[in-house]
């Protein structure tokens, strides 16, 4: 029975694996294939780590290193794809012009590779200097 547990973690991880490599080749832009690689990808190898869980059943060692590697896989797959992909779009590379929504275009100063704070400015109420923000420049008193 548990070879055919196995041999389903194997069949199923490989297979999302096999998806996410399909995703890369066939999505139109960056962020998209990072989508499909980091998704896909990841369940794919935690289902394949499962698998290595469940044959070494009877030896605690490597179910603990598969757990850990399971734990490490989704906390940076994520966080990697997200880096990649923002720094991806602030050197330029084009997203898919069927692309419906771009939250960082208002936001993102080309000319000095800045993001600003994305807060509407301050408007002075008459009652002395607005309160300082941590994110504003520094002030002379």
């Amino acid at each position: 029975m548990m070879e055919w547990l196995v041999a389903i973690f194997l069949l199923a991880g490989s297979t999302f694996v096999l998806l996410a490599a399909v995703g890369i080749v066939r999505l139109p832009d960056l962020a998209t294939r990072m989508h499909a690689s980091t998704k896909a990808g990841a369940l794919g190898a935690m289902m394949i780590m499962a698998a290595v869980a469940v044959h070494y059943l009877d030896q605690p060692a490597v179910v603990t290193r598969a757990i850990a590697i399971v734990i490490f896989i989704l906390i940076t797959a994520p966080i990697a794809a997200h880096v990649i992909g923002r720094a991806g779009y602030f050197i330029g590379i084009p997203l898919w012009e069927g692309t419906i929504k771009d939250e960082l275009r208002d936001r993102y100063d080309p000319e000095t590779h800045a993001l600003g704070s994305g807060l509407a400015p301050r408007q002075d109420d008459g009652n002395g200097p607005a309160p300082h923000r941590p994110d504003d420049p520094p002030r002379d008193h």
